[in-house]
């Protein structure tokens, strides 16, 4: 199981590090293009007010999305409330969540999951999860972006949806990475690129544009082998054009670095 030197594009942020020496393991050249950074609200003012309603019993129902946004919502709330408010809250009410991430976050406040949605943890296992539920003043947590078709689904049934935003993504701060790997896929030049999350595929396109690249780049991808850490991600890529060739069996970088390594040779040799 070996990339046997092809050049493998990985948009990590957090872990570029660690994915680039995973590529290297398997025999690849790592192009690093870290593309995300998580950036707080500035104004927090839809998480307060949404407190301020749950606080006083007006939802029925929450709807956790992402472990990451799950923390950092309880952490906002604890700079304005008593930490243990929050908790207390979601207690008194029935908790849906998308998959293991936010059930486990949860469990960390010692609230129950009644709703955990079933694999593969999509916003559509979550609608059917929720089905033919009493409840109808329903809270959302968001996660970097939101989920509209979710949202307007749970509106159809004759909900009362709330949208919670806590964090979003941005560009990093460097940008240099990033562009040059827009121009290393309008060149031609990877021929596997990892994608680990749904905004990584928003904010390589975003790059490129900026640089009047994006149609290169986009035929860069198209040419390269495209892997997909799961079902979100890659609903994601195909939003935007781009059908992956793959999904590990397991949704961890290391599954999606060791098994695309495996097929990479087989599937690149099919591209045009």
């Amino acid at each position: 199981m070996s990339f046997a030197g092809m050049r493998v594009l990985a948009l990590e942020s957090r872990r570029a590090a660690e994915i680039a020496e995973l590529i290297r393991r398997r025999g690849g050249e790592p192009v690093t293009a870290p593309s995300m950074r998580e950036v707080p609200l500035e104004s927090n003012t839809e998480a307060f007010g949404f407190a301020e309603r749950l606080f006083a019993g007006g939802f029925d129902l929450m709807i956790f999305l992402t472990g990451v946004g799950t923390r950092a919502l309880a952490r906002t709330l604890a700079a304005r409330y008593p930490a243990e408010r929050f908790p207390e809250a979601l207690r008194g009410l029935t908790v849906a969540a998308r998959g293991p991430k936010p059930v486990a976050a949860l469990r960390e406040m010692n609230v129950p999951v009644a709703i955990p949605a079933p694999p593969p943890h999509t916003w559509r296992e979550v609608l059917a999860a929720t089905e033919n539920r009493p409840e109808r003043r329903i809270a959302v947590q968001e996660y970097g972006r939101s989920n509209p078709q979710l949202l307007e689904a749970l509106r159809v049934r004759g909900a009362e949806v709330t949208p919670v935003p806590v964090y979003h993504w941005d560009l990093p701060e460097d940008r240099g990475p990033l562009q040059a790997a827009a121009r290393r896929l309008a060149a031609g030049e990877i021929d596997v690129a990892l994608f680990t999350s749904a905004a990584q595929i928003e904010h390589l396109l975003r790059a490129a544009s900026e640089l009047g690249l994006e149609e290169p780049a986009r035929q860069g991808l198209q040419r390269a082998v495209i892997a997909s850490i799961g079902p979100t991600t890659s609903e994601a890529l195909e939003e935007h054009g781009i059908r992956p060739d793959l999904e590990p069996s397991q949704a961890k970088m290391g599954f999606l670095v060791q098994e695309t390594a495996g097929r990479a040779a087989e599937l690149r040799r099919a591209k045009p």
